[in-house]
Protein backbone atom coordinates (compact mmCIF):
# COMPACT_ATOMS: atom_id res chain seq x y z
CA UNK A 1 0.00 0.00 0.00
CA UNK A 2 1.50 3.30 -1.09
CA UNK A 3 2.05 5.91 1.59
CA UNK A 4 0.03 8.94 0.46
CA UNK A 5 2.38 11.17 2.41
CA UNK A 6 5.08 10.21 -0.09
CA UNK A 7 3.01 11.78 -2.87
CA UNK A 8 3.03 15.57 -3.31
CA UNK A 9 -0.24 17.49 -3.35
CA UNK A 10 -1.80 18.29 -5.69
CA UNK A 11 -0.74 15.45 -7.97
CA UNK A 12 -2.21 13.25 -10.69
CA UNK A 13 -1.08 9.69 -9.97
CA UNK A 14 -1.20 6.85 -12.50
CA UNK A 15 -1.01 3.29 -11.16
CA UNK A 16 0.97 1.07 -13.53
CA UNK A 17 -0.68 -2.19 -12.43
CA UNK A 18 -4.15 -0.83 -13.19
CA UNK A 19 -3.03 0.54 -16.55
CA UNK A 20 -1.57 -2.81 -17.55
CA UNK A 21 -4.80 -4.55 -16.54
CA UNK A 22 -6.72 -2.32 -18.97
CA UNK A 23 -4.15 -2.73 -21.71
CA UNK A 24 -4.33 -6.51 -21.45
CA UNK A 25 -8.12 -6.51 -21.73
CA UNK A 26 -8.15 -4.14 -24.70
CA UNK A 27 -5.44 -6.15 -26.45
CA UNK A 28 -7.49 -9.33 -25.97
CA UNK A 29 -10.46 -7.63 -27.66
CA UNK A 30 -8.29 -6.55 -30.58
CA UNK A 31 -6.82 -10.04 -31.01
CA UNK A 32 -10.07 -11.98 -30.58
CA UNK A 33 -12.06 -9.76 -32.95
CA UNK A 34 -9.16 -9.14 -35.38
CA UNK A 35 -9.57 -5.37 -35.35
CA UNK A 36 -7.02 -2.61 -34.82
CA UNK A 37 -7.40 -0.63 -31.59
CA UNK A 38 -5.38 2.55 -31.17
CA UNK A 39 -5.00 5.11 -28.38
CA UNK A 40 -6.95 8.37 -28.53
CA UNK A 41 -4.77 11.18 -27.18
CA UNK A 42 -7.77 13.39 -26.46
CA UNK A 43 -8.58 10.95 -23.67
CA UNK A 44 -5.10 9.85 -22.59
CA UNK A 45 -1.92 11.68 -23.55
CA UNK A 46 0.35 10.98 -20.56
CA UNK A 47 3.39 10.27 -22.69
CA UNK A 48 5.58 9.31 -19.74
CA UNK A 49 3.46 6.13 -19.69
CA UNK A 50 3.73 5.47 -23.43
CA UNK A 51 6.66 3.04 -23.04
CA UNK A 52 4.18 0.82 -21.16
CA UNK A 53 1.43 1.36 -23.75
CA UNK A 54 3.82 0.51 -26.62
CA UNK A 55 4.28 -2.95 -25.16
CA UNK A 56 0.65 -3.62 -26.10
CA UNK A 57 -0.29 -1.19 -28.91
CA UNK A 58 1.48 0.47 -31.81
CA UNK A 59 -0.75 3.31 -32.97
CA UNK A 60 -2.71 6.34 -31.89
CA UNK A 61 -5.22 8.81 -33.23
CA UNK A 62 -4.54 12.54 -33.34
CA UNK A 63 -6.84 15.53 -33.62
CA UNK A 64 -4.23 18.23 -34.19
CA UNK A 65 -0.69 18.81 -35.37
CA UNK A 66 0.59 18.65 -31.79
CA UNK A 67 -1.06 15.29 -31.17
CA UNK A 68 0.24 13.94 -34.48
CA UNK A 69 3.78 14.99 -33.55
CA UNK A 70 3.39 13.45 -30.09
CA UNK A 71 2.30 10.18 -31.69
CA UNK A 72 5.29 10.12 -34.02
CA UNK A 73 7.78 11.11 -31.30
CA UNK A 74 6.51 9.17 -28.29
CA UNK A 75 4.38 6.31 -29.66
CA UNK A 76 6.99 5.83 -32.41
CA UNK A 77 4.31 5.52 -35.09
CA UNK A 78 2.51 7.64 -37.63
CA UNK A 79 -0.87 8.95 -36.51
CA UNK A 80 -4.40 8.31 -37.69
CA UNK A 81 -5.25 11.99 -37.91
CA UNK A 82 -8.68 13.58 -37.91
CA UNK A 83 -9.45 17.24 -37.20
CA UNK A 84 -12.73 19.15 -37.61
CA UNK A 85 -10.82 21.57 -39.86
CA UNK A 86 -7.23 21.76 -41.07
CA UNK A 87 -5.13 24.90 -41.45
CA UNK A 88 -3.21 25.20 -44.70
CA UNK A 89 -0.15 26.46 -42.81
CA UNK A 90 0.00 23.20 -40.81
CA UNK A 91 -1.14 20.63 -43.31
CA UNK A 92 2.24 19.77 -44.83
CA UNK A 93 3.62 19.03 -41.37
CA UNK A 94 0.51 17.04 -40.45
CA UNK A 95 1.15 14.82 -43.47
CA UNK A 96 4.70 14.21 -42.26
CA UNK A 97 3.37 12.65 -39.06
CA UNK A 98 0.29 10.81 -40.38
CA UNK A 99 -0.44 7.44 -41.98
CA UNK A 100 -4.16 8.23 -42.29
CA UNK A 101 -5.85 11.61 -42.68
CA UNK A 102 -9.61 11.89 -42.28
CA UNK A 103 -11.54 14.95 -43.43
CA UNK A 104 -14.61 16.33 -41.70
CA UNK A 105 -16.26 17.65 -44.86
CA UNK A 106 -16.15 17.26 -48.61
CA UNK A 107 -14.93 20.84 -48.95
CA UNK A 108 -11.90 20.09 -46.73
CA UNK A 109 -11.28 16.93 -48.74
CA UNK A 110 -11.42 18.84 -52.03
CA UNK A 111 -9.06 21.50 -50.68
CA UNK A 112 -6.36 19.23 -49.27
CA UNK A 113 -6.63 15.94 -51.18
CA UNK A 114 -4.36 17.21 -54.00
CA UNK A 115 -1.59 17.78 -51.42
CA UNK A 116 -2.04 14.28 -50.05
CA UNK A 117 -1.84 12.87 -53.58
CA UNK A 118 1.48 14.66 -54.15
CA UNK A 119 2.96 13.36 -50.91
CA UNK A 120 6.17 11.35 -51.27
CA UNK A 121 4.79 8.83 -48.78
CA UNK A 122 1.44 7.13 -49.24
CA UNK A 123 -1.29 8.43 -46.90
CA UNK A 124 -4.70 6.81 -46.69
CA UNK A 125 -7.57 9.28 -46.96
CA UNK A 126 -10.86 9.03 -45.09
CA UNK A 127 -14.05 10.99 -44.57
CA UNK A 128 -15.96 11.42 -41.31
CA UNK A 129 -19.63 10.59 -41.57
CA UNK A 130 -22.54 11.48 -39.31
CA UNK A 131 -25.06 8.62 -39.01
CA UNK A 132 -27.43 11.01 -37.19
CA UNK A 133 -27.82 8.55 -34.35
CA UNK A 134 -26.34 8.64 -30.87
CA UNK A 135 -27.35 7.50 -27.40
CA UNK A 136 -25.32 10.28 -25.73
CA UNK A 137 -27.71 12.37 -23.64
CA UNK A 138 -25.49 15.35 -22.79
CA UNK A 139 -25.60 17.56 -25.90
CA UNK A 140 -22.14 19.00 -25.25
CA UNK A 141 -20.76 15.49 -25.78
CA UNK A 142 -23.15 14.37 -28.52
CA UNK A 143 -21.48 14.49 -31.96
CA UNK A 144 -24.77 13.65 -33.68
CA UNK A 145 -26.90 16.36 -32.10
CA UNK A 146 -29.12 18.18 -34.62
CA UNK A 147 -27.05 20.64 -36.60
CA UNK A 148 -23.78 18.99 -35.57
CA UNK A 149 -20.66 20.39 -37.24
CA UNK A 150 -18.97 16.97 -37.10
CA UNK A 151 -19.16 14.64 -40.08
CA UNK A 152 -21.06 14.47 -43.35
CA UNK A 153 -24.66 13.26 -43.35
CA UNK A 154 -25.68 10.71 -45.99
CA UNK A 155 -27.84 13.10 -48.01
CA UNK A 156 -24.80 15.30 -48.68
CA UNK A 157 -22.75 12.52 -50.26
CA UNK A 158 -22.64 11.65 -53.96
CA UNK A 159 -23.83 8.25 -55.17
CA UNK A 160 -20.19 7.20 -55.51
CA UNK A 161 -17.39 8.49 -53.28
CA UNK A 162 -14.30 10.07 -54.84
CA UNK A 163 -11.79 7.34 -55.61
CA UNK A 164 -9.21 8.88 -53.25
CA UNK A 165 -11.41 8.15 -50.20
CA UNK A 166 -10.41 4.74 -48.86
CA UNK A 167 -12.20 4.78 -45.53
CA UNK A 168 -15.02 6.22 -43.47
CA UNK A 169 -14.90 7.32 -39.86
CA UNK A 170 -17.73 7.77 -37.39
CA UNK A 171 -17.75 8.72 -33.72
CA UNK A 172 -21.09 8.61 -31.91
CA UNK A 173 -20.31 7.14 -28.49
CA UNK A 174 -19.23 8.51 -25.10
CA UNK A 175 -18.38 6.04 -22.33
CA UNK A 176 -20.88 3.72 -24.01
CA UNK A 177 -21.49 -0.03 -24.06
CA UNK A 178 -21.62 -2.57 -26.86
CA UNK A 179 -25.39 -2.24 -27.21
CA UNK A 180 -24.93 1.42 -28.19
CA UNK A 181 -22.35 0.40 -30.78
CA UNK A 182 -24.77 -2.18 -32.20
CA UNK A 183 -27.44 0.51 -32.65
CA UNK A 184 -24.91 2.87 -34.23
CA UNK A 185 -23.72 0.21 -36.70
CA UNK A 186 -27.33 -0.38 -37.71
CA UNK A 187 -27.69 3.34 -38.44
CA UNK A 188 -24.40 3.41 -40.35
CA UNK A 189 -25.44 0.46 -42.50
CA UNK A 190 -28.87 1.94 -43.15
CA UNK A 191 -27.52 5.28 -44.34
CA UNK A 192 -24.13 4.39 -45.86
CA UNK A 193 -24.51 0.76 -47.00
CA UNK A 194 -23.79 1.64 -50.65
CA UNK A 195 -20.22 2.65 -49.78
CA UNK A 196 -19.13 -0.06 -47.33
CA UNK A 197 -18.34 -2.85 -49.85
CA UNK A 198 -15.96 -0.54 -51.75
CA UNK A 199 -13.89 0.78 -48.83
CA UNK A 200 -10.59 -0.43 -47.38
CA UNK A 201 -11.22 0.57 -43.77
CA UNK A 202 -13.86 1.73 -41.33
CA UNK A 203 -12.93 3.67 -38.19
CA UNK A 204 -15.56 3.22 -35.46
CA UNK A 205 -14.17 6.07 -33.40
CA UNK A 206 -14.07 6.18 -29.62
CA UNK A 207 -16.37 5.98 -26.63
CA UNK A 208 -16.14 2.17 -26.35
CA UNK A 209 -15.74 1.83 -22.58
CA UNK A 210 -14.79 -1.84 -22.67
CA UNK A 211 -12.75 -1.68 -19.44
CA UNK A 212 -15.68 -0.52 -17.32
CA UNK A 213 -17.03 -3.11 -14.88
CA UNK A 214 -20.10 -4.72 -16.37
CA UNK A 215 -19.25 -3.95 -20.00
CA UNK A 216 -20.23 -6.93 -22.17
CA UNK A 217 -16.89 -7.63 -23.82
CA UNK A 218 -18.05 -10.92 -25.34
CA UNK A 219 -20.94 -9.14 -27.03
CA UNK A 220 -18.53 -6.54 -28.45
CA UNK A 221 -16.26 -9.22 -29.90
CA UNK A 222 -19.22 -11.08 -31.44
CA UNK A 223 -20.58 -7.82 -32.87
CA UNK A 224 -17.25 -6.98 -34.50
CA UNK A 225 -16.77 -10.50 -35.87
CA UNK A 226 -20.25 -10.52 -37.40
CA UNK A 227 -19.66 -7.13 -38.99
CA UNK A 228 -16.38 -8.35 -40.51
CA UNK A 229 -18.17 -11.36 -42.00
CA UNK A 230 -20.52 -8.99 -43.83
CA UNK A 231 -17.68 -6.79 -45.07
CA UNK A 232 -14.57 -9.03 -45.16
CA UNK A 233 -12.44 -6.51 -47.04
CA UNK A 234 -12.86 -3.85 -44.34
CA UNK A 235 -10.04 -3.21 -41.91
CA UNK A 236 -11.79 -2.16 -38.68
CA UNK A 237 -10.22 0.50 -36.48
CA UNK A 238 -11.35 1.58 -33.00
CA UNK A 239 -9.89 4.44 -31.00
CA UNK A 240 -11.19 4.47 -27.41
CA UNK A 241 -9.88 7.19 -25.13
CA UNK A 242 -11.33 6.61 -21.69
CA UNK A 243 -11.04 2.82 -21.87
CA UNK A 244 -7.24 2.88 -21.77
CA UNK A 245 -6.97 4.91 -18.57
CA UNK A 246 -10.33 4.09 -16.95
CA UNK A 247 -9.90 3.80 -13.16
CA UNK A 248 -6.11 3.73 -13.41
CA UNK A 249 -5.29 6.51 -10.98
CA UNK A 250 -6.31 9.47 -8.87
CA UNK A 251 -5.81 13.13 -8.09
CA UNK A 252 -4.46 13.80 -4.62
CA UNK A 253 -5.62 17.11 -3.14
CA UNK A 254 -5.75 18.51 0.38
CA UNK A 255 -8.00 20.69 2.49
CA UNK A 256 -6.73 24.26 2.84
CA UNK A 257 -9.68 25.70 4.73
CA UNK A 258 -13.20 24.93 5.93
CA UNK A 259 -15.91 27.54 5.46
CA UNK A 260 -19.62 27.58 6.31
CA UNK A 261 -22.42 29.73 4.92
CA UNK A 262 -26.16 29.25 5.55
CA UNK A 263 -25.47 25.82 6.99
CA UNK A 264 -23.47 24.66 3.94
CA UNK A 265 -19.97 23.48 4.77
CA UNK A 266 -17.35 23.69 2.04
CA UNK A 267 -13.90 22.15 2.10
CA UNK A 268 -11.59 24.55 0.27
CA UNK A 269 -9.02 22.53 -1.67
CA UNK A 270 -5.67 23.14 -3.34
CA UNK A 271 -7.17 22.09 -6.69
CA UNK A 272 -9.76 23.68 -8.95
CA UNK A 273 -12.68 22.02 -10.71
CA UNK A 274 -12.62 24.79 -13.31
CA UNK A 275 -8.88 24.49 -13.98
CA UNK A 276 -8.05 20.87 -13.16
CA UNK A 277 -11.31 18.91 -13.44
CA UNK A 278 -13.38 20.88 -15.98
CA UNK A 279 -15.35 17.84 -17.15
CA UNK A 280 -16.96 17.72 -13.69
CA UNK A 281 -18.59 21.06 -14.50
CA UNK A 282 -19.18 20.36 -18.20
CA UNK A 283 -20.89 16.97 -18.04
CA UNK A 284 -21.62 17.58 -15.13
CA UNK A 285 -20.69 14.72 -12.83
CA UNK A 286 -19.62 14.26 -9.23
CA UNK A 287 -16.40 12.27 -8.91
CA UNK A 288 -15.87 9.64 -6.27
CA UNK A 289 -13.76 10.54 -3.24
CA UNK A 290 -11.95 7.77 -1.41
CA UNK A 291 -13.59 6.89 1.93
CA UNK A 292 -16.52 9.25 1.35
CA UNK A 293 -20.14 8.77 0.35
CA UNK A 294 -21.25 10.23 -2.98
CA UNK A 295 -24.64 11.10 -1.49
CA UNK A 296 -25.31 12.89 1.80
CA UNK A 297 -25.92 10.63 4.80
CA UNK A 298 -27.99 12.06 7.64
CA UNK A 299 -25.98 12.48 10.80
CA UNK A 300 -22.58 12.31 9.11
CA UNK A 301 -20.28 15.29 8.42
CA UNK A 302 -21.18 16.50 4.93
CA UNK A 303 -19.28 18.92 2.71
CA UNK A 304 -19.17 20.48 -0.70
CA UNK A 305 -15.74 20.48 -2.32
CA UNK A 306 -14.58 23.95 -3.28
CA UNK A 307 -11.88 24.77 -5.81
CA UNK A 308 -9.16 27.36 -5.29
CA UNK A 309 -9.96 29.60 -8.25
CA UNK A 310 -12.00 32.79 -8.04
CA UNK A 311 -14.78 31.40 -10.26
CA UNK A 312 -17.90 31.46 -8.09
CA UNK A 313 -19.11 28.16 -9.51
CA UNK A 314 -15.84 26.34 -8.84
CA UNK A 315 -17.37 23.75 -6.51
CA UNK A 316 -19.10 20.37 -6.53
CA UNK A 317 -21.12 18.76 -3.77
CA UNK A 318 -22.04 16.92 -1.57
CA UNK A 319 -20.04 14.12 0.09
CA UNK A 320 -20.42 12.63 3.58
CA UNK A 321 -17.46 11.49 5.66
CA UNK A 322 -17.18 9.33 8.76
CA UNK A 323 -15.36 12.10 10.61
CA UNK A 324 -15.15 15.87 10.45
CA UNK A 325 -12.60 17.08 7.93
CA UNK A 326 -9.58 19.01 9.18
CA UNK A 327 -7.25 21.46 7.48
CA UNK A 328 -4.44 19.46 5.91
CA UNK A 329 -6.53 16.32 5.30
CA UNK A 330 -5.96 14.48 2.02
CA UNK A 331 -8.80 14.29 -0.49
CA UNK A 332 -8.36 11.53 -3.07
CA UNK A 333 -10.46 12.01 -6.22
CA UNK A 334 -10.74 8.62 -7.90
CA UNK A 335 -10.49 7.89 -11.64
CA UNK A 336 -8.87 11.15 -12.71
CA UNK A 337 -6.41 9.99 -15.40
CA UNK A 338 -8.59 9.83 -18.53
CA UNK A 339 -9.69 13.13 -20.10
CA UNK A 340 -9.28 15.08 -16.85
CA UNK A 341 -5.51 15.40 -17.20
CA UNK A 342 -5.54 16.51 -20.83
CA UNK A 343 -8.16 19.21 -20.15
CA UNK A 344 -6.37 21.01 -17.32
CA UNK A 345 -5.55 24.71 -17.63
CA UNK A 346 -3.57 27.37 -15.78
CA UNK A 347 -6.70 29.45 -15.10
CA UNK A 348 -6.09 31.99 -12.33
CA UNK A 349 -2.51 30.84 -12.12
CA UNK A 350 -3.48 28.35 -9.42
CA UNK A 351 -0.89 25.67 -8.77
CA UNK A 352 -1.09 23.00 -11.43
CA UNK A 353 -1.10 19.39 -10.15
CA UNK A 354 2.14 17.48 -10.49
CA UNK A 355 2.32 14.13 -12.32
CA UNK A 356 3.51 10.83 -10.89
CA UNK A 357 3.35 7.07 -11.42
CA UNK A 358 3.05 4.28 -8.89
CA UNK A 359 5.21 1.64 -10.53
CA UNK A 360 4.36 -2.05 -10.56
CA UNK A 361 6.70 -2.64 -7.61
CA UNK A 362 4.74 -0.14 -5.50
CA UNK A 363 7.32 2.64 -5.67
CA UNK A 364 6.20 6.19 -6.44
CA UNK A 365 8.00 7.94 -9.29
CA UNK A 366 7.74 11.72 -9.45
CA UNK A 367 7.45 12.54 -13.16
CA UNK A 368 6.95 16.30 -13.26
CA UNK A 369 6.01 19.36 -11.27
CA UNK A 370 4.70 22.66 -12.63
CA UNK A 371 5.57 26.16 -11.53
CA UNK A 372 5.45 29.84 -12.35
CA UNK A 373 7.46 29.52 -15.55
CA UNK A 374 4.91 27.07 -17.00
CA UNK A 375 2.11 29.53 -16.27
CA UNK A 376 4.11 32.48 -17.63
CA UNK A 377 5.24 30.69 -20.81
CA UNK A 378 1.67 29.71 -21.60
CA UNK A 379 0.68 33.37 -21.71
CA UNK A 380 3.77 34.90 -23.32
Amino acid sequence: MIDLNAIPSPCFVLEEKLLRKNLELIRSVAEDSEVEIIVAFKGFAMWSAFPIVREYFKGATASSLSEAKLCHEEMKSLAHTYAPAYESSEFTEIMEHSSHITFNSLSQFERFAPQVKRSERRISVGLRINPEYSEVETELYNPCAPGSRLGVVAEQLPIQLPKEIEGLHFHTLCESDSEDLAKTLAAVEEKFHRYLPHLKWLNMGGGHLMTRKGYDVKRLIKLLKNFKVKYPQLHIIMEPGSAFAWETGFLRAKVLDLVENKGIKTAMLNVSFAAHMPDCLEMPYQPRIRNASLTPIAGKPTYRMGGNSCLSGDYIGYWSFDEELKIGDSIIFEDMIHYTMVKTTFFNGVKHPSIGIIRADGEFEYIRQFGYEDYKNKLS
